[in-house]
């Protein structure tokens, strides 16, 4: 098994516990290996730097009791950022009517790259459409990578979104 996913499936459950999503596992480097953690609050809110550094304690102590990685490595633990990687399901439906890049592990009628708009998901494929007007229904299991593109429809959405957040604070804080 691939140690990325014996990771994910050993973390997973301790993060989801205290409620965060997992977002992404992937490890990087050969002489020095880097361990890379992207997570989210399960809430919806945005990880902050407190977030992250509860999530890595965590991790570096089970990492440290169960030993999965035979050699020296660096745990770094951050937040997806506006132009994340679309790793499960729910995110393709949670950012549907965005921006977003897919490449398939093969290619569907002779094509691996794709761009459009997501449509969500419908049973086991994700919904792109395209700027030719066309939809292409893309296998969940053949996606190789994917993340939304980082454009003014995005940045905008984002700056919303810290503005009601802000205004919600204020409100909690002065009661």
């Amino acid at each position: 098994m691939e140690l990325s996913i014996r990771i994910a499936e050993l973390i997973g459950p301790t993060i989801e516990d205290m409620g965060y999503d997992l977002v992404r596992v992937q490890t990087t480097g050969n002489r020095h290996m880097t361990l890379q953690i992207m997570a989210e609050p399960s809430d919806g809110r945005d990880m902050n730097v407190d977030d992250c550094a509860t999530v890595s304690r965590a991790v570096s102590a089970l990492l440290d009791v169960e030993d999965p990685i035979e050699q020296n490595y660096t745990l770094e633990v951050s937040s997806p950022g506006l132009d994340r990687p679309l790793t499960r399901p729910k995110d393709f439906v949670r950012y549907a009517g965005f921006e977003a890049k897919v490449e398939l592990a093969r290619p569907q009628n002779g094509q691996r790259r794709f761009r459009g708009i997501l449509g969500g998901m419908e049973e086991e494929s994700v919904l792109l459409d395209m700027e030719d007007g066309a939809q292409a229904a893309l296998p969940f299991d053949e996606i190789a990578r994917a993340k939304l593109v980082l454009n003014d429809h995005l940045m905008a959405e984002a700056g919303n979104r810290n503005v009601t957040e802000a205004s919600g604070r204020d409100a909690d804080e002065h009661g």
